[in-house]
């Protein structure tokens, strides 16, 4: 029996094997990264990197993720997204080693470039590989919330158990994911069988789309990372955003004349898809800035450890619980919208919350605001990733999903630059513990005004949204 007609009939073992092996890919890229945000200070001062070259590694992943994402997206549609999978998370595998050996800072630009190329490969032909194995209905909201619980818990975890393995030795950073790849690609090797392709597109590779798409996106991103540094200058930032743009026209007008388009257009016409792709921006972007200020916040500010910082944010990984097993239930008695809507204002509130930080906080004064992200997380990541998947075409999942983590990749690029230079603005060259708290202050704005423009796009979708429709009580006659 096929893996699909399996998922159909009922939620078995092997049902619930391909669920976790799929959640566990995306668990797998989440905490890579945040486990190496944590390790930062320890391989700068290992290897003695400038801080040029430490942004650098941070940056380089950005870069492969967010530039290569949409043409992995089609691949996985035109040469089948099993294929795509275990051959890029093999790749994933191979670099995360290669950045545990390395020695110098090339090393560990070159691998974390080449381990976000493969992410961009691998995550959504996972996704596709999900959504093509459940049906739409209550199977795949339950599906896709265990996936988006994994997937927030990840960058949760991440810091907690980057803290550990920072203790005994930055490499273990590097090295524990590669373990857990080598599960995962056993696992998939047996559980996710070729049954599950469904039918490809007719047509050939759009190369010219495929090499314009790609280079906009590395433009664009790389032009996002340079506003983290003023000393880059502007104009030269400018000319990035600008060929970006450029190479951007150039993709549009290729993909109309095109038989076989890369990317088809018309999937942007849809209102929801756009709305749930604008929100998956915002919101993560939202989060991944603040996260990073308040790093700083603890570590700098306040002289906590990484490991004491990651058990401080460890309540925001509730959601690994709570997206799995309430949130299905909350979207199958009151619709996507309204749950993703309630989402993205919990997370304005805890932003708002956190505002009057102050030099003598105790933890119990940033309790709230991290409870309330982990209810934002639990209620907001798995109805982004339904409604940005909802009603596309098979032939089409995985385009779909590799313009989703593009959203995401985009928004985590934008939400660390403009804290970062908001922050750099704000503390010049102050070196006060009371600059640096103003400082933060001024750079927390920027999560806060982007929830409140992902709420507000939210909120468009309101108006049409209804809650699934219950089955009439048969009447019979009398």
């Amino acid at each position: 029996m096929s893996t699909t007609s399996a998922l159909n009939e009922r939620m078995d073992a092997r049902a619930w094997g391909v669920l976790l092996v799929l959640a566990g890919a995306v668990f797998l890229e989440g905490v890579d990264v945040a486990m190496l945000n944590v390790a930062l200070p320890a391989i700068r001062a290992d290897l003695g990197l400038s801080t040029g070259t430490l942004s650098g590694v941070v940056s380089a992943y950005v870069l492969g993720y967010g530039g290569f994402m949409l043409l992995g997206g089609r691949a996985a549609d035109l040469l089948g997204r099993r294929r795509m999978f275990l051959s890029w998370l093999v790749v994933f595998l191979l670099f995360s080693g290669l950045g545990g050996f390395a020695s110098e800072g090339w090393m560990l630009l070159l691998a974390r470039f080449v381990t976000g190329v493969a992410a961009a490969f691998m995550a959504p032909a996972g996704l596709a590989l999900l959504i093509g194995a459940f049906p739409e209905g209550p199977r795949r909201t339950k599906a896709l919330g265990v996936y988006a619980g994994t997937a927030a818990g990840g960058f949760s975890l991440g810091l907690v158990v980057g803290g550990l393995l920072t203790s005994v030795g930055w490499r273990w950073v590097f090295f524990a994911p590669v373990l857990l790849a080598a599960v995962i690609l056993v696992a998939a090797l047996l559980l996710i069988k070729e049954a599950d392709e469904p039918e490809r597109p007719e047509g050939g590779f759009d190369l010219p789309g495929a090499f314009s798409i790609t280079g906009a996106m590395l433009l664009l991103v790389y032009g996002v990372v340079r506003l983290e540094h003023s000393g880059n200058g502007m104009a030269g930032t400018l000319g990035v955003f600008a060929a970006g743009f450029a190479l951007l026209a150039a993709f549009v007008a290729i993909e109309r004349r095109s038989p076989d388009p890369l990317v088809r257009l018309g999937i942007l016409r849809s209102a929801p898809f756009v709305r749930a792709n604008l929100g998956a921006l915002l919101f993560i972007g939202s989060f991944m800035g603040f996260q990073f200020l308040a790093t700083l916040y603890l570590q700098e500010v306040r002289g906590w450890s990484p490991l004491q910082t990651g058990l401080a944010m460890l309540v925001v990984g509730v959601d690994t619980v709570l997206a799995p097993t309430l949130t299905p239930r909350l979207v199958n008695r009151f619709g996507n919208v309204p749950v993703l809507f309630g989402g993205m204002v919990l997370a304005v509130l805890a932003y708002l919350l956190f505002l009057p930080l102050g030099m003598d906080w105790t933890y119990a004064a940033m309790l709230p605001t991290m409870v309330l992200l982990g209810l934002a997380f639990s209620l907001a990541y798995g109805p982004l990733t339904m409604a940005a998947t909802e009603g596309v075409d098979e032939r089409e999942e995985g385009l779909a999903s590799g313009i989703f983590y593009t959203s995401i990749q985009f928004g985590t690029a934008l939400g660390v630059s403009a804290v970062t230079a908001v922050n750099v603005a704000a503390l010049g060259d102050a070196t006060a513990p009371a600059a640096k708290l103003d400082s933060l202050q001024a750079a927390l704005l920027i999560p806060l005004a982007a929830a409140v423009a992902g709420a507000v796009i939210t909120a468009f979708g309101l108006r049409g949204a209804t809650a699934p429709e219950r089955p009439e009580p048969v009447r019979v006659p009398v």
